[in-house]
């Protein structure tokens, strides 16, 4: 589970935003506070791997917050949407930053970017490659030329029906998909993710070996 503290001088808004946070598969909220001084006292004690920290409290600046935080990440939320302040915020080393008012969605869905950087930080191991930095700072791969065999017309299909599942696919699912047999499909998942453009995601049963399962990166 990835812990997180909400920080908002607003009690509903916070008691909202947590509810949101809730709501995310992989997230608990650990601790809420409502001004800087709680915020850096529940930081240091419960250690948490991420914070959601407002800009307008009562007491400092979200601002400062940020910049006395250390070993957390932090998601800024706040009404202020003026250029220089989201600049601040972003040399402060803030992950993301989002406008108040907000909707659940819109959080989850930075809730996920930020738990995919996390997942590719796991993965990656105790050195990364330059195409792994680029990934982790959003810059995309090259695309790297479809083998002999594979034909870009029907990669381009396969590549199609994993990134509209909505999820990830198996090589016998992207196979009914596509029209394809298994065995060709499965070739074609298996270029995409040397391609940086999808990932493997084994799938562990109660017995036997893993289903491989592939989900689409973009």
């Amino acid at each position: 589970m990835i812990r997180v503290l909400v920080v908002d001088d607003d009690f509903m808004v916070a008691r909202i935003h947590s509810g949101y946070v809730s709501r995310v598969p992989g997230f608990e909220v650990v601790a809420v506070a409502h001004n800087g001084a709680d915020a850096l006292a529940a930081a240091a004690e419960l250690r948490p791997d991420l914070v959601l920290l407002d800009i307008y409290l009562p007491d400092m600046s979200g601002l400062e917050v940020l910049k006395a935080l250390h070993d957390v990440d932090v998601l800024m939320i706040s009404a202020a949407r003026d250029v220089s302040t989201v600049k601040e915020a972003m040399r402060g080393g803030a992950v993301n930053y989002l406008i108040k008012p907000f909707t659940a969605t819109a959080l989850a869905e930075r809730l996920q970017q930020y738990a995919d950087t996390r997942r590719r930080f796991t993965a990656i191991g105790p050195e990364a490659r330059q195409d792994d930095v680029d990934r982790l700072f959003g810059l995309p791969k090259a695309p790297a030329p479809v083998p002999k065999g594979l034909s870009p017309a029907t990669c381009a299909l396969v590549a199609d029906a994993l990134r509209d599942a909505g999820g990830d696919l198996s090589a016998a699912e992207a196979a009914e998909l596509t029209g394809l047999s298994r065995v060709s499909a499965r070739r074609y998942l298996e270029y995409l993710c040397e391609a940086g453009r999808a990932e493997l995601r084994p799938r562990y049963g109660t017995a036997g070996r893993p289903e491989h399962r592939y989900r689409w990166l973009g």
